[in-house]
């Protein structure tokens, strides 16, 4: 694995100001990755420099880099925000760009056709205030009906005067589409058609805007919520009042001992021997009083002797039935199959049998069996720790404004985002249990909305175990996950591969077929890291003066 380095003018790293002091400014603004890599065209990477000049960069060879090449500089306002933000930049398409200057300004720019022979100059043919400062998080170019229109999503940090407690900041989002209208002479003008906001507590793990524009997906630990378009206020749903559902009473109760089963059913008062309708045979059951859809009824979990069952009449009130189980000594989950309308009840024998078994885990003294010792919480790391249960997964309607579907992330930790094809939308990685799994969003396929592409073996543990982790990323085709610290190193987790030799496992005596190499890249730089971006081939590493490129996978 080669490096090669590349002197640079300092990239506009923006340090937080005392006004921007919560978790949620840190989060957008101070952890924002400075490098973009080109999904059109993968051996180009760019930034932003402290002169507010857009610089390309192209690899040839392995890791030998050009020349940095100015593509656009971004004019100079006479009043800028004083709590501006890092400028930010989102390639639209193959032949468009958005950028923000940092101070609340957008600007979309065409790029024309990028590749390592272009050398064009970037043309502003959008240029608007949008107010406060904010961050391009994504961007998208399509055509309806013959008029060009680019989404674009942009998230700012907000003082809320409606919000009494906590930092008075809220999160917002806002989706822009911007169309080209034909102006005086052959020149195109393009202009804002629509603006939306969505309003929320917390910084997004992932924000993107469908392909053609006809929809939002959104995942973070908060809701997010619609709250205006094009200015007007966005009527809110009224919570519906918290009601205590009233649980129904169950229809009959149960019990059972290894050779059989009591069933205590209860029915209409008045009921007599007469109107009672059972019937019982090795797999089914069914008990109906006249006149009255069947109590119960269905296939039994195991199969009972007829021959050796009963039932009789209590007190005109309850009907009691003695079921002989076949199978003597199995215990069964449930009396009927599917049926929830029952309940079942435990001996008072069978209730202290479970505490003797369990009294090992509960008992105040300390268990000094080696065979089953005592759990210590204290044993538990950092990644070990559920998530916040509200993280959820959003798919909004463009026209509605409306959620359709919701998923709940719970404890499936959020890794990163990663461009796959850049015709579809970015894919994202959650962690489950140990793995990584990747997920390609399909929003054209409402029943199977998100599709799982690629695992990545024992990566969640790893990353999450890693607490200076900072950007994380993996390669499109999947050969290998990656991630870096604050400072200088890089590790890189490659797919499993067959081994050469013959190799076993010394502990299980099995013959090894694949294994997983695990790699570390330290950087010759004490500089904080502040871009990080993958390739097929190559691994990205930006620091304030310095583009590391590191040769990952040949051809």
């Amino acid at each position: 694995m080669e490096r090669r380095l590349s002197t640079l003018k300092a990239v506009a790293e923006v340090k937080l100001k005392d006004t921007q002091y919560t978790l949620e400014h840190l989060r957008a603004f101070g952890m924002y990755n400075y490098l973009h890599l080109d999904p059109w065209y993968e051996d180009s990477v760019l930034f932003v420099d402290c002169k507010g000049r857009v610089v390309s960069l192209t690899v040839t060879l392995d890791t030998a880099l050009t020349k940095p090449r100015e593509v656009f500089c971004v004019p100079a306002e006479p009043s800028r925000c004083e709590d501006g933000v890092c400028a930010s930049l989102s390639l639209t398409s193959s032949t468009w760009a958005a950028l923000s200057d940092g101070h609340g300004r957008l600007l979309l720019l065409r790029t024309g056709k990028r590749g390592d022979s272009s050398h064009s100059k970037w043309e502003p043919l959008f240029s608007e205030n949008m107010g406060e400062p904010f961050i391009v998080l994504h961007s998208v170019s399509h055509v309806q009906a013959g008029v060009h229109a680019m989404e674009v999503l942009l998230l700012g940090i907000r003082k809320d005067p409606e919000e009494t407690k906590g930092s008075e900041f809220s999160v917002n989002l806002e989706w822009i589409t911007v169309t080209n209208t034909e102006g005086q002479g052959q020149e195109k003008k393009y202009e804002v058609r629509k603006r939306r906001v969505l309003r929320g507590k917390s910084v997004p793990h992932y924000a993107a805007v469908e392909p053609q524009g006809k929809g939002l997906m959104v995942a973070s630990e908060k809701p997010f919520v619609f709250t205006s378009v094009d200015g007007r206020p966005v009527e809110q749903p009224e919570p519906e009042p918290m009601e205590e559902e009233e649980k129904a009473d169950p229809i009959y109760f149960w019990q059972q001992t290894a050779e059989d089963i009591t069933v205590c059913v209860r029915l209409p008062e008045g009921v007599t021997k007469e109107e009672v309708q059972f019937r019982l045979t090795p797999d089914n059951i069914s008990i109906a009083v006249q006149g009255f859809p069947p109590l119960l009824q269905g296939q039994t979990y195991e199969s009972v002797d007829p021959e050796a069952s009963a039932w009789i009449l209590k007190n005109d009130k309850s009907l009691e039935v003695t079921l002989q189980k076949r199978s003597e000594g199995s215990m069964w989950p449930e009396l009927v199959m599917g049926d929830s309308r029952g309940e079942f009840v435990m001996s008072d024998d069978q209730a202290a049998m479970i505490h003797e078994r369990l009294k090992h885990l509960t008992s105040e003294e300390l268990n000094t069996d080696k065979d089953r010792p005592p759990c210590s919480a204290q044993e538990l790391e950092d990644c070990d720790v559920v998530q916040e249960e509200g993280s959820s997964l959003t798919h909004f309607d463009g026209e509605t404004l409306k959620p359709t579907q919701v998923v709940s992330l719970g404890c499936h930790q959020y890794l990163f985002t990663v461009t796959v094809n850049p015709a579809d939308m970015p894919c994202f990685c959650l962690r489950h249990d140990v793995d990584a799994l990747v997920w390609q969003p399909r929003p054209e396929q409402p029943d199977n909305m998100w599709e799982h592409v690629a695992t990545f073996n024992a990566l969640g543990y790893v990353q999450a175990s890693n607490r200076n982790k900072k950007f994380a990323t993996c390669a499109p085709n999947f050969s290998y996950a990656s991630h870096c610290e604050c400072l200088r190193r890089a590790f890189i987790y490659r797919q499993p591969s067959p081994v050469e030799t013959v190799l076993f496992n010394r502990k299980q005596g099995r013959q090894v077929g694949q294994v997983a190499k695990q790699q570390v890249a330290s950087l010759e730089s004490d500089q904080p890291i502040l871009g990080f971006r993958a390739t097929n081939e190559r691994l990205y590493v930006l620091t304030p003066g310095t583009l590391f490129v590191l040769k990952v996978n040949n051809n």
